[in-house]
């Protein structure tokens, strides 16, 4: 299967000024040479703990955020050389559903507003076409299509973050990145936002970049999954795979702390120790080998490159010096 998406070393780094003169006196790495692919109708999950980039690698990919290096490819297309003209029309490909579903729709906008500006952005269609195109949007999210005259306010949670997937998809995109889509909803609603997701990527084909901290959702829903730390991509494989058999020392203890469903089954909590360094200024070599329970020697000189320890031609890429 093609890939939809290719990422090749990107980076983000954030300039920190300071002094009189306010001169660039270091630069946060948000995200530090991340590398993957993904194909059209798949789900990669990214995970990590929270400052470790996952979101402003999702940005930085869609170009909200213009990467300090590295390369992004959808269909074939790079992005980061495109100007502003050229890669509006690469945004009907891509979309994004946000954390928060009050804080990303505008108080003042109607549902019917917020879900046709794209339309209107790009032109499409008259606008009485616009409007079936509302209405048919809402219902395909499970909302009737006369709320579209209601304003934010007048909806709960999951209605809101609902009305916000129908504008991610309103140009029918063949990516969409999903930043915590489910965080801050219930518990009851984000098994209803997590299923039409599902069902919209069997329908539509739509290739899904799906970033959570919740480990158990994005076990529910990927079929890759990436960890991240640091900027860091630390390991990257098949979801029940990665889920089944951890290869990086970071990704087995994330993975100790998910709850059993099980009374009688015990699992050996993996506690790290330390805090997470500072991506303004990361240590030297492995940027986990301060917390990691299995550190070596070298760890703190070199920095592991990423060795593929899969078998049965499913790829499991792993950056840890334990597989050199």
């Amino acid at each position: 299967m093609a890939n939809l998406l290719e990422v090749e070393n990107l980076q983000k780094h954030f300039p920190v000024r300071g002094g009189l003169l306010r001169r660039v006196v270091a630069h946060v790495k948000a995200v530090d040479g991340v590398s993957f692919s993904l194909a059209a109708g798949k789900t990669l999950g990214l995970v990590g703990e929270s400052g470790c980039g996952k979101s402003t690698l999702g940005r930085a990919i869609l170009q909200l955020q213009r990467p300090t290096g590295g390369k992004v490819w959808l269909d074939g297309q790079e992005l980061t050389s495109l100007d502003r003209h050229r890669l509006l029309a690469m945004r009907r490909e891509m979309q994004i559903i946000f954390q928060d579903p009050f804080a990303s729709l505008s108080p003042r906008r109607t549902v019917a507003q917020t879900i046709r500006e794209p339309l209107d952005v790009h032109r499409t269609g008259t606008p009485a076409e616009r409007e079936q195109r509302v209405a048919e949007l809402l219902q395909v999210v499970g909302l009737r299509p006369q709320v579209m005259d209601r304003y934010p306010h007048e909806f709960s949670g999951g209605q809101r973050q609902r009305i916000g997937i129908a504008r991610a998809l309103a140009l029918n995109p063949r990516l969409i990145v999903a930043d915590e889509p489910v965080s801050a909803l219930d518990v009851s609603v984000r098994a209803q936002v997590l299923n039409l997701i599902a069902r919209l990527q069997r329908e539509h084909g739509i290739a899904f970049l799906f970033i959570s901290h919740d480990l158990s959702v994005v076990e529910h829903v990927s079929d890759h999954v990436g960890v991240m730390y640091l900027g860091k991509l630390v390991e990257l494989a098949p979801a029940r795979q990665l889920y089944r058999e951890p290869r990086h020392p970071y990704s087995q203890a994330l993975l100790s702390a998910v709850p059993v469903p099980d009374p009688q089954r015990k699992s050996a909590r993996i506690v790290l120790t330390g805090d997470v360094p500072s991506p303004m200024n990361p240590p030297p070599g492995c940027p986990f080998h301060k917390r990691c329970p299995k550190v070596m020697d070298i760890c703190a000189r070199s920095v592991p490159p990423v060795i593929d320890v899969g078998s049965a031609g499913q790829p499991h890429r792993v950056a840890c010096h334990l597989y050199t």
